[in-house]
């Protein structure tokens, strides 16, 4: 697994890749930055990436999940129920690639308003 750092306002909060081909793209592309919008208890953002959608993708995703949404070229971060939920589980709008997840309270980033600065980097180590 890698590890990263997602950092949106005032919180930050590492987190790991596994290692699906998308996840190793994401990878090779760190530092990245973007402009946060929400949907429901997930953030997401557009990438410089462009990947399909990969055999194992999943609209179900656990809270602390990290997504990316092939149509939307978006790195996505999942920490609680979306507007697509059936229960207190995330659900993304469509299947996303799981790219890793967040180590750590993943519902502190409720915080995080649409709008904000994410930024993505390689933990350091």
């Amino acid at each position: 697994m890698k590890r990263l750092v997602i950092t949106a306002g005032n919180i930050s909060l590492p987190a790991e890749l596994n290692d699906s081909p998308t996840a190793r793209q994401v990878w090779e592309a760190l530092p990245l930055e973007g402009t946060a919008s929400t949907w429901g208890d997930e953030i997401y953002f557009a990438i410089p990436v462009v990947a399909a959608e990969e055999p194992e993708a999943r609209a179900d995703v656990a809270v602390g999940e990290l997504g990316y949404w092939p149509p939307g070229h978006a790195f996505c971060i999942f920490f609680g129920p979306t507007p697509a939920s059936t229960g207190p589980a995330p659900r993304a709008y469509s299947p996303v690639n799981v790219l890793g997840r967040v180590l750590g309270d993943a519902t502190r980033w409720r915080a995080v308003r649409a709008g904000t600065r994410v930024r993505l980097e390689r933990a350091a180590g």
